[in-house]
């Protein structure tokens, strides 16, 4: 009588089938927490710009009142340095 190398009950094809789900499962898992992690170090980036933004306009105000002329020059010297960059 020829044995079976198959356990009685056991479906290779199925056995195989639950595999790949349970891979399929852990990898969607995983995905699933780096999206998390990235749209959560996103948010907390956009605060950070918000808050760095604010600071910027707030300094560049004072700048415009206290200092108008200094002012337009640093604006000039950022407008050049830009297009080069731009250019090139």
């Amino acid at each position: 009588m020829a044995q079976s190398s198959h356990t009685r009950g056991s479906d290779p094809v199925s056995d195989l089938k639950d595999k790949a789900s349970d891979q399929f499962k852990k990898v969607a898992d995983q995905a699933e927490d780096v999206v998390s992690r990235v749209t959560e170090q996103g948010r907390e980036a956009t605060e950070r710009m918000g808050e760095v933004a604010g600071n910027l306009k707030g300094a560049v105000d004072r700048s415009v009142k206290q200092q108008p002329m200094a002012t337009l020059a640093v604006a000039a010297a950022v407008g050049f340095v830009l297009g080069a960059i731009w250019k090139s």
